[in-house]
């Protein structure tokens, strides 16, 4: 879909080219995003992981039963067929941390998804792109960390460059970018736009999500509790507030996965839908993010919260014209709507 489309959409139907927004992105990452922390094929987590494997085909049959769109944050590494293809991509320059557990070039991995479903993932990357309505982003080649000590914009760009080739090696060319573990720096963007990213997912602007708070526990504590709590705000991005070359297109909320307790369980939705119904009504943008293996323990009961989410945003479509949207479809309204602001 291309912007003219959507815009000549949008006035067909009679609808404001930036209505209220429910936007999805997830990070998928498998392995790759927790190397530092499963450092062992007997650590407890591996399990979540491959519960990824299952997760993914049942978020898709939901998205387009429900037609929802959504945005596939995707590690470049998981885009590869085998080993060949991984290194054939991967690129010459690379980052030097200072923390060598950061370094995912170390890792020893087999051969091909089948004998490595924790490092190669291309049957999921084509199930996604084969989903109506799903954008393929990119997560970075190598999950690349902004903020780490022994690395430059400079091989930030190099990754990037990677993670671009390697995308466009299966068929796309992707718009859109998370940057693991949230870690945006300004020295970053032009990096981003110069291999052509368009847009990016940015951090709230709220406490618990400042680069400059150091104690790292408290942040930490604030985003837990936030989640169940409103202690910082809703978090609906207006759209006039989007800006930035690439565009920042800030996370509202993170979709922790069951606790397994029920009023906790019952506090964390009612504080998203809480915050979903203020943005629509509003007129803004609600941006839910969360991690596939998030979902890979207990994975019908998150599937059922994540069902009753999706129920909700319903609701508020036809409550409030709510439409759901990719980071790419946010874009386009965004570039439409600021080229051409007689039709919003």
């Amino acid at each position: 879909m291309n912007a003219n489309w959507m815009t000549r959409l949008a006035r067909a139907e009679g609808e404001p080219l930036r209505p209220p927004a429910f936007v999805i992105s997830l990070d998928f990452e498998l392995h790759w995003g927790m190397s530092d922390i499963v450092t062992t094929p007997e650590h407890p987590y591996v399990r979540q992981l491959l519960g990824a494997r299952r997760a993914v085909p049942a978020m898709l049959d939901l998205f387009r039963e429900r037609h929802i769109r959504a945005t596939w944050a995707t590690v470049g590494y998981l885009f590869a067929e085998d080993r060949a293809t991984l290194k054939r991509f991967s690129p010459t320059r690379r980052p030097h941390y200072a923390n060598p557990a950061r370094d995912n070039y170390r890792l020893e991995i087999g051969d091909d998804e089948a004998s490595d479903p924790l490092h190669y993932a291309r049957s999921l990357v084509d199930l996604i792109a084969q989903t109506p309505g799903q954008e393929i982003a990119s997560y970075t080649f190598s999950h690349y960390y902004c903020h780490e000590e022994g690395q430059t914009p400079e091989d930030f760009k190099a990754d990037l460059a990677a993670a671009m080739a390697i995308a466009e090696h299966v068929g796309h060319r992707p718009s859109s970018l998370v940057l693991p573990r949230n870690q945006v720096d300004e020295d970053y963007l032009a990096p981003m736009r110069e291999v052509g990213f368009r847009c990016y997912r940015g951090n709230p602007q709220r406490a618990g999500f400042s680069r400059h708070q150091r104690d790292a526990t408290f942040r930490g504590a604030l985003r837990l509790l936030d989640s169940y709590v409103d202690l910082t705000g809703h978090h609906g991005i207006k759209w006039r507030d989007l800006k930035g070359d690439p565009l920042d297109i800030p996370a509202s909320m993170f979709l922790r996965p069951r606790r397994g307790v029920p009023q906790l369980d019952a506090l964390r939705l009612r504080r998203i839908k809480n915050a979903m119904r203020r943005a629509a009504k509003r007129g803004e943008i609600f941006h839910l993010w969360w991690h596939p293996h998030n979902f890979g323990g207990d994975t019908d009961a998150n599937l059922r919260d994540l069902a009753a989410i999706i129920g909700y945003f319903q609701s508020l479509s036809i409550e409030y014209g709510m439409r759901s949207m990719s980071m790419g479809d946010v874009l386009m309204r965004h570039e439409q709507a600021t080229t051409a602001p007689s039709t919003t």
